[in-house]
């Protein structure tokens, strides 16, 4: 039997304006996206190929004029010594940042999971608290406990040129751990306790249980939180810029984007700042995205 002719018609517009409907859902996030994170970006991009020109004394209305730089912000950003070594500290500061956190957060999981566990609850809220506490404030608390004439530690020097890195790294793990842990953790519930019940049975441990099942089951969320842990390391800069003010181990080009903040609001130049931070944008995705192909080609190898 043959349909109205009209029928398709409208059929065909309804199609129309249900496919339309995903997109009308996603417009809030979209618009916000382009504001806050395409617009500054072209904004940097943009101010990264500009500089400063100077005429004569560069005083009076036109001495100084805003023209086309091309490449040499960035020549100057990847030949500037003081963004490498920046670099090499946050490498050593995110090294032990990622192994003393990621361990930490894995092992309270772990422990939590445990059936033997006591108060689970009260523990976890303990453990995640830190988490919640701003960054600036947490900082300042830690950074007056390392403070020689309050810490109740002594004379102990935490924050002397030998020791303010693992001072730093202590924040961050401090600050950090809850979080990764409750992913972790998160994880751990979902799993079936059938599996557990079933090694149990074979005469398997509680440590075997989590050598064996647990630990290769959060394979994916370890790597979720280790490239979400490297992305914020090498952004480090709320510990360093809070931490100076209380010691003079700790230059105002400590890390990276503590340069792009210098250059940008102590000095003056934006433009240089600009092709900073996005020669900095570059390596982290670098690195991020080269831990995920290591993971990736080892997983493939191995399977």
């Amino acid at each position: 039997m043959r349909p109205p002719s009209g029928w398709g018609g409208r059929a065909a517009g309804g199609t129309g304006r249900a496919g339309a409907v995903p997109y009308l859902f996603l417009a809030p996030a979209m618009l916000l996206f382009t504001l806050f994170m395409a617009v500054p970006i072209g904004y940097t991009l943009f101010l990264s190929l500009r500089k400063t020109k100077v005429s004569g004394l560069g005083l009076g209305k036109g001495a100084r004029k805003e023209i086309f730089a091309g490449l040499d912000n960035y020549a100057a950003a990847i030949g500037d010594g003081e963004l490498w070594a920046g670099w090499l500290r946050v490498l050593g500061y995110g090294a032990l940042v990622l192994a003393a956190m990621l361990g930490l957060a894995l092992l309270f999981a772990l422990m939590l999971d445990s059936a033997r566990v006591r108060l689970a609850a009260f523990t976890r809220i303990s453990i995640f608290l830190p988490y919640a506490v701003p960054g600036v404030a947490a900082t300042l608390m830690w950074g007056f406990l390392y403070l020689p004439s309050l810490s109740p530690f002594g004379d102990l020097s935490f924050l002397g040129a030998d020791a303010v890195t693992f001072s730093m790294a202590n924040v961050a793990v401090w600050g950090g751990t809850g979080f990764n842990m409750l992913v972790l953790y998160t994880n751990l519930r979902a799993v079936p306790h059938d599996y557990y019940e079933a090694a149990r049975i074979d005469g398997a441990s509680e440590a075997q249980i989590a050598l064996r099942i647990k630990i290769p089951i959060l394979g994916p969320a370890l790597i979720l939180t280790t490239v979400f842990s490297v992305i914020a390391t090498v952004q480090v800069f709320t510990e360093p810029t809070a931490l100076r003010p209380l010691t003079n181990t700790i230059s105002s080009t400590w890390s990276p984007l503590m340069k792009v903040y210098r250059d940008a609001f102590v000095t003056g130049d934006p433009y240089s700042a600009a092709a900073t931070s996005v020669v900095i944008a570059a390596i982290s995705l670098v690195l991020s995205f080269g831990f995920l192909r290591v993971v990736k080609n080892r997983a493939f190898g191995e399977g």
